[in-house]
């Protein structure tokens, strides 16, 4: 079984790597350099790919995307060290197979990459019952808030700088709506401008404290 590791620790992949190979039937292929994995995938075959959500000029995600477009039938797993649910819908919608923690047992990860070699999809429970949800309910210091996928969207788009203008080409709507729903959405975190929002979406864990954008 060939499997692809992408993360920019190289401690990290070496480890991990000795880890799997332990296994008679894999062969791990390390990379830490995020610009020539395009050119790996679609150089040689790999059965299960492994990307880091954080890394340096590109995240997970957006690599996930990118390699399914010259692999479409890519089964490719986030493996991290971060907690995935404040942005699990971003990394569903870039096409990954599923996910693995970095704490997971060497047991765990040897058994997600079979699971995922047999096209299964690797989704902890927790998740799982996520994708049954229409809203995303967060709790603050003194209070619950209800952000709707719409709202959630709108936040994404925000946090990648965009206009109006472009928010509402993107999103489908009108700019008078996204102006109603901006207000709403301010209302609703008690904010009063795109900076603020933004700060408040990422101390509420509704946006990635990051930059996964």
């Amino acid at each position: 079984m060939e499997i692809l590791l992408v993360d920019d620790h190289r401690s990290v992949v070496e480890g991990t790597k000795m880890l799997i190979e332990s296994e008679p039937d894999m062969n791990v292929t390390i990379e830490t350099d995020v610009y020539c994995v395009r050119d790996l995938v679609r150089l040689k075959k790999f059965d299960v790919i492994l990307f880091d959500l954080y890394m340096p000029n590109i995240n997970g995600a957006d690599l996930a995307r990118q390699v399914l477009e010259y692999v479409p039938d890519a089964v490719i797993l986030i493996y991290s060290g971060f907690e995935i649910a404040p942005h699990f819908n971003l990394l569903m919608e870039s096409g990954v197979s599923g996910f693995i923690a970095k704490t997971s047992t060497r047991e765990q990860l040897i058994q997600a990459i079979r699971c995922a070699a047999r096209k299964e999809a690797i989704v902890p429970m927790h998740l799982l019952k996520q994708l049954r949800r229409q809203e995303i309910v967060v709790q603050g210091s003194h209070e619950a808030t209800t952000i709707t996928r719409e709202e959630e969207k709108l936040l994404r788009e925000l946090a990648k700088g965009k206009s109006n203008k472009e928010i509402s080409k993107e999103l489908m709507i009108s700019q008078r709506s996204l102006e109603y729903s901006l207000t709403e959405l301010f209302q609703k975190l008690h904010v009063s401008s795109r900076v603020e929002v933004i700060k408040k979406a990422k101390s509420l864990g509704i946006l990635p404290a990051e930059d996964l954008y």
